[in-house]
């Protein structure tokens, strides 16, 4: 009698499987795990090789921003949201090292905004934002998977329009980011396309920002 376990994967509640089938799955779920990993790896490896002159220009433009006296807005659209919200805490509260607070906020994404300008978010709310909060020296940060996203490309106009440099996270293809970004601006763009993937060196480069800049304020500290 061969041993059956009880599964709910792959066709729902009520589905039975052998021992050896489970053991098959686990092994292969296993792999695709580990893969996984190795994937991360060969991106991180690719964009060390490929981004780190673009990075710090980043960490130059940041540095000048805070020491003058100015401020970043970071902004992200979905998931990388949350991302824009963790560099400002960063900023705020310390990378790894203790040091005066540099001035940084992340930009609203809440739903709220919807209601409150009688149109989609979509449409300008982080424009909006960065009119109101932004200033002549300050450095707007945006990410994103999808170049084309229409509430940052309008918030980078925005920041234009105030004179502020922008610093732009991206994937492979940056879409239509990379005809409004000026001479002036830097454009990260992480050589690959899947979003996990690029949302996975978008915070490795955001480790990298805060290190640079904490670097060039405090000066050098064993990486251990």
């Amino acid at each position: 009698m061969p041993q059956w376990i009880y599964a709910d994967t792959d066709v729902g509640f009520g589905h039975f499987a052998s021992a050896p089938d489970k053991y098959h799955r686990q092994s292969m779920l296993e792999q695709r795990i580990q893969q996984h990993f190795i994937d991360s790896a060969d991106v991180k490896y690719q964009s060390a090789q490929a981004l780190s002159d673009p990075i710090n220009a980043a960490v130059q433009a940041l540095l000048a921003c805070v020491t003058n006296g100015s401020k970043v807005l970071a902004c992200g659209a979905g998931l990388s949201s949350a991302q824009a919200l963790q560099f400002a805490m960063m900023c705020v509260a310390g990378f790894e090292r203790e040091r005066p607070e540099l001035a940084a906020m992340a930009l609203s994404a809440d739903a709220g905004w919807a209601g409150t300008l009688g149109q989609s978010f979509e449409v300008g709310a982080f424009a909006r934002q960065v009119r109101a909060l932004g200033a002549a020296g300050d450095v707007l940060l945006v990410l994103c998977v999808n170049g084309d996203e229409p509430a940052l490309l309008e918030a980078v106009l925005a920041a234009h329009e105030r004179d502020m440099s922008v610093i732009a996270l991206c994937a492979r293809d940056s879409g239509a980011m990379g005809g409004v970004m000026r001479e002036t601006d830097v454009q990260i763009c992480v050589p690959h396309d899947r979003a996990a993937r690029v949302r996975e060196v978008h915070l490795l480069i955001l480790h990298c920002l805060c290190d640079g800049v904490d670097t060039q304020l405090l000066g050098e500290q064993e990486m251990l």
